[in-house]
């Protein structure tokens, strides 16, 4: 569009100054000078000669006016405004708190040709409607309800089938989780894959990733995670894992599991001052584990990751597919190395039935069906959860059960002929 004259100037809003960065460098690679936001500012340096630039969705709310008049120099040379990961920008009268970032992009791309909303995650655990998408009505079960319709849509079944991504292959680790009641002696076993009773299952959860000790289910984990990964440097030297951990401490004590094997670990945090730094040295490093607990499922790119394990408490769905799709990534040094279907990556996790179900179809795109008058937790909850009364138990035990493996989005037979 540039090239063409039809528009001459551009900003780009994320959530993150990590993903700010990597901004800036695709727009070096496109001959494109960019001003971040946060440091032009710092330094009073002027955007009249770039070609655009770059604000996280935090800084456009805390300094509306001051980047409304910086924009207004570009009123009439043709603006686009592009949205990274669109589904933050909330809409919404009901919840004025949630919706800051929204209002805020809303306000600042007035005087905008063309918004554009990206996202690899079109849709909220909320069912909130967001910024840069077009809502339609259709009819559902006998109702009329709003879901939001793409421009565009790519479904990553096409891109696997493309070989521009890696299929993915779950491993789910099954066990047993033995409750007591508080105060009395009864006992009662919990399967971790077959609890259909939410309290329990949230429980077992917990439970199933917490480093106990060395026959724990989190730690057995670890461990086939890491033998994979040394059978996947057979053939990729540089590949690597990513830990996503409940906290801070617990990412810590996964850490030291795994120097104690005798790998090299990054951990990174948000408490950290380097930890973009970190994070960006990574993606060509040698480091056999990047362990993090938020800072790297979402947006983060480093295509050598080529096994996840996703240890944390967080089952929403939008925070599972941003976690394990870390590992689908192609680099270019692999595209001509590789036959298509790509080589698989690898997801470990507890058995735990919210976040099989998300595997069975994370590479289909589902219409996002926007928040009725009906309570968010009646629209999320899967039918085969029952919630039932909340008991007071504890976890005191666990046991190892089978692997459970789920290969899903890959090549029909008569195509790999």
């Amino acid at each position: 569009m540039k090239e063409e004259g039809l528009l001459k100037n551009f900003v780009i809003f994320c959530h993150r100054h990590s993903i700010a960065s990597q901004w800036e460098q695709t727009c070096k690679k496109l001959n494109l000078t960019v001003k971040n936001f946060e440091i032009s500012n710092h330094q009073n340096e002027t955007k009249k000669n770039s070609d655009g630039w770059i604000v996280t969705y935090q800084s456009a709310s805390r300094n509306l006016q001051k980047i409304k008049e910086e924009l207004s120099i570009y009123s009439n040379t043709g603006l686009i405004a592009i949205a990274d990961e669109a589904h933050h920008l909330v809409l919404s009268h009901e919840e004025p708190e949630s919706a800051v970032w929204g209002r805020a992009f809303l306000e600042l791309t007035k005087q905008s040709i063309i918004r554009l909303g990206l996202t690899g995650t079109p849709f909220r655990s909320d069912n909130l409607p967001f910024c840069s998408a077009q809502k339609v009505q259709v009819h559902s079960n006998g109702e009329v309800v709003e879901q939001i319709s793409p421009d565009l849509c790519i479904e990553a079944s096409e891109l696997i089938s493309a070989g521009d991504l890696r299929p993915l292959e779950f491993h789910f680790q099954d066990g047993w989780v033995e409750h007591c009641y508080e105060g009395k002696p009864d006992r009662e076993v919990s399967p971790i894959s077959g609890e259909t009773r939410e309290s329990w299952r949230a429980r077992n959860l917990r439970r199933a990733i917490t480093l106990s000790d060395s026959k724990s289910i989190a730690v057995q984990i670890i461990l086939k995670a890491r033998k994979k990964l040394i059978s996947i440097r057979e053939k990729q030297i540089n590949a690597a894992g990513l830990v996503i951990a409940k906290d801070i401490s617990h990412a810590k004590a996964i850490a030291r599991v795994l120097k104690d094997c005798g790998d090299s670990v990054e951990l990174v945090h948000s408490q950290e001052k380097e930890a973009s730094d970190r994070l960006a040295s990574f993606k060509d490093s040698q480091t056999d584990w990047l362990v993090s607990v938020d800072m790297c499922s979402e947006g983060f790119d480093a295509p050598r990751i080529r096994v996840v394990l996703y240890l944390t408490t967080v089952v929403t769905k939008s925070r599972f597919i941003q976690g394990i799709t870390r590992a689908v990534r192609m680099s270019a040094e692999r595209e001509c190395l590789e036959p298509i279907p790509r080589d698989p990556s690898h997801i470990y996790s507890p058995a735990d039935p919210l976040l099989i179900e998300y595997a069975r179809n994370w590479a289909e795109t589902k219409p996002y069906q926007i928040r009725s008058n009906k309570s968010a937790s009646e629209i999320d909850s899967p039918s085969w959860i029952s919630r039932g009364p909340t008991l007071p138990l504890k976890a005191v035990d666990e046991g190892i059960g089978n692997l459970i493996r789920i290969r899903t989005a890959e090549l029909p037979q008569f195509l790999k002929r």
